[in-house]
């Protein structure tokens, strides 16, 4: 037995492997989709997500069925947390539902692919440079894509401003309605108290040129997660202003406020 089949015996369950042979990916000839994305690679992304998920931040999913089966689907929640665990639990939810799972591309920071082997990596187990372009081909290709409007906005928050959502980005509004893509509103909580921040060094940010540095603890709490999908909202593609697109874009962010107020009356403890 060679050493790759070894430690695919070790860390992928029989169970697993054929689960996720079974969900239809459009891949070529090498195993990769023209993202990266690589069938072998997500297997190890998503037995390492498990405990993650399940055992560490001991995560509660509702309503993931919602996310529907096939056509292109925008899950957009708010950002937070400093690194992307949310992202990897919406998308492990997603992935590990019991009927019609899906696998699901993220779209991430551009700082993210300027790190040696990381940008690689990610793009193999589904993340793509939050790019236009990219979720417009992908949406046409009926992926479900991960979108956190927010931007780092969201995800570089202070403790203080937790659950405070911040302005939405209205690119994935466009998007939604000129590739009649359903948008899935996810809140997330638990993920604000994963690694609380007190402070945001921008000197330091600016020098290595990203978007923020935390003044944080060194370590990721193991704060409960929960995670409310909503029902899927559909956006007709009208010749609209700005002004109106801006009003659906607030009927989106809206809805996820709602699912956080959710998940906030839910949680009986943060760990």
């Amino acid at each position: 037995m060679s050493l790759v089949s070894y430690l695919k015996s070790r860390l992928i369950p029989d169970e697993l492997d054929n689960a996720i042979d079974r969900i239809r990916k459009p891949i070529g000839t090498l195993g990769y989709d023209p993202w990266g994305y690589n069938n072998e690679t997500f297997k190890y992304g998503i037995s390492l997500a498990k405990p993650i998920y399940e055992k560490y931040f001991r995560t509660e999913a509702h309503g993931v069925d919602h996310v529907p089966a096939e056509g292109p689907v925008l899950i957009v929640g708010n950002h937070s947390g400093q690194l992307p665990i949310d992202g990897v639990l919406v998308g492990y939810a997603l992935a590990s539902r019991k009927k019609s799972p899906r696998i699901p591309r993220a779209m991430i920071e551009r700082f993210f692919p300027t790190v040696p082997w990381l940008g690689n990596l990610l793009n193999e187990v589904g993340a793509v440079l939050g790019d236009p372009v990219n979720c417009a081909r992908m949406l046409a290709n009926n992926e479900a894509i991960i979108v956190f409007p927010e931007g780092v906005r969201g995800s570089g928050k202070l403790y203080r401003d937790r659950y405070k959502l911040q302005r939405f980005g209205p690119g994935f509004m466009h998007l939604a309605m000129k590739y009649n893509a359903a948008v899935v509103p996810v809140g997330v909580v638990g993920c604000e108290e994963t690694i609380p921040a007190i402070a945001n060094i921008k000197p330091l940010a600016n020098a290595l040129n990203i978007p923020y540095v935390p003044l944080a603890l060194p370590v990721v709490f193991p704060a409960k997660v929960h995670l409310n999908f909503g029902p899927p909202m559909y956006f007709d593609n009208k010749d609209l202003t700005e002004a109106q697109i801006g009003e659906r874009v607030e009927k989106v962010k809206a809805e996820v406020s709602r699912l956080i107020d959710k998940g906030l009356k839910e949680r009986k403890r943060l760990f």
